[in-house]
């Protein structure tokens, strides 16, 4: 079937997710087709059940991340190797730069952050507690993944709004009013950057500074893991450290404070089931998961076929594009009772697929981000804080689910 909406278009995602047209989707077929388009390039195919996006996922020799490109949009053969992040990889290459930072990520090790995380939220409420509100996007859910990510990186806190300046612009680069193609003094043809962004070429520029300085200076901190890191000998060139910094920068924090923006419209939207988690701790955790379901912070992404190959009914050919919306598998009838409710105690399995549906390119942060949203989740409910909240203002793009601006009013206690 032809999707019921172009999803090339930002707009459609200007009010959140277009739940209508996922649900149309998921009953019509397993795949639907979006036609050629004359700035994204051919026609790709939709996929929004929940079975067919675990089972791209989960093989990458059929489904590649490296052949082709994880967005929409299709760019030129020679600026794959220029753009590409360990994301944009298949294994093994991609299971090798994994490892070089994936004990930082274990579910064991996160749990060394929470009194740092725990701090930081608690600095980040007072502040919005003692102005009586503001915006929650600049207040709480943009400084609180941010600061984290930055600290375990070893970026100095007074750098951490221009991390986030950075960030937000790499985000506009997949909406319909990107950056002027020479700001922050960027001279590197835009199709050769990631997001198709200047912004790239700054969080490379300011990278690559922060390297050299950790070659002379060493700290105990992922950047300088990955200088001094060697893969079959060899260490990282300065485009492998420079996409890797950014990969973190933006995975670590972008996808984390989507979800937390969110989380202020759930407090007021579903305030019982917040009520239910305050009278009962142990929900904590399926609450906060279904946070992340809920929001839904990237709402895709694209895998390219390498081999002929049948799924959910449609043959495919190599060089087809296939986009998994997680936005409309975490929504699907078939997996989850009443997906439209919220629900604190929903249970976990069968998971959702906002960190990606398994397998290698399973969300490498996910214990970090169900960590941070956690503790904000409790340090609200300890506080009986309670918000009021207004119309948000969504980021134009239909790759991230976030929020741009929300306006809070907020009655409660700061410790």
């Amino acid at each position: 079937m032809l999707a019921p909406v172009d999803l090339h278009d930002a707009n459609v995602f200007a009010h959140g997710i277009p739940h209508d047209a996922f649900a149309a989707m998921r009953a019509a077929s397993a795949l639907s087709w979006t036609p050629d388009h004359l700035v994204h390039g051919k026609g790709f195919w939709s996929v929004t059940r929940h079975a067919e996006v675990v089972e791209i996922s989960r093989n990458t020799d059929v489904f590649s991340s490296e052949v082709g490109h994880i967005q929409i949009y299709d760019i030129d053969q020679d600026a794959l190797p220029a753009r590409a992040s360990m994301i944009d990889l298949d294994p093994p290459v991609h299971t090798r730069l994994r490892r070089l930072v994936s004990a930082a990520f274990t579910p064991r090790h996160v749990q060394s952050y929470e009194a740092a995380v725990r701090k930081r939220v608690q600095r980040c409420l007072d502040q919005l507690v003692a102005a009586g509100g503001g915006d929650w996007i600049t207040t709480v859910a943009a400084p609180i993944p941010i600061g984290v990510i930055c600290d375990l990186l070893g970026v100095p806190e007074a750098d951490h709004d221009y991390m986030i300046e950075l960030s937000d612009h790499l985000v506009a680069g997949t909406s319909n009013e990107p950056l002027e193609p020479t700001a922050y003094g960027n001279t590197i043809d835009l199709r050769l950057l990631p997001f198709n962004s200047p912004a790239a070429y700054a969080m490379s520029d300011y990278a690559r500074r922060l390297g050299e300085q950790r070659r002379t200076e060493p700290a105990d901190d992922l950047v300088t893991r990955l200088i001094e890191a060697e893969i079959d000998g060899e260490r990282l060139t300065d485009d492998e450290f420079t996409n890797f910094f950014r990969l973190m920068i933006f995975a670590g924090n972008e996808t984390t404070r989507s979800s937390m923006a969110h989380l202020a419209l759930h407090l007021q939207q579903f305030g019982d089931e917040f009520d239910r988690v305050r009278g009962e701790r142990g929900l904590v955790a399926s609450a906060t998961d279904e946070v992340i379901r809920y929001s839904s912070a990237i709402l895709y992404f694209r895998r390219t076929v390498t081999t002929p190959t049948h799924l959910g009914g449609t043959d495919l050919l190599p060089g087809d594009k296939v986009v998994m919306w997680y936005a409309g598998a975490n929504f699907d009838e078939t997996v989850f009772d009443e997906p439209l409710a919220f629900r604190a105690d929903r249970p976990q399995v069968p998971a959702h697929v906002a960190f990606g549906g398994g397998g290698a390119h399973f969300c490498l942060g996910a214990s970090l981000a169900r960590l941070e949203i956690a503790i904000l989740v409790e340090e609200i409910l300890d506080r009986g804080l309670v918000l009021d909240v207004g119309e948000p203002t969504f980021v134009e793009s239909n790759f991230v689910n976030g929020i741009e601006h929300l306006e809070v009013s907020v009655r409660g206690s700061s410790r």
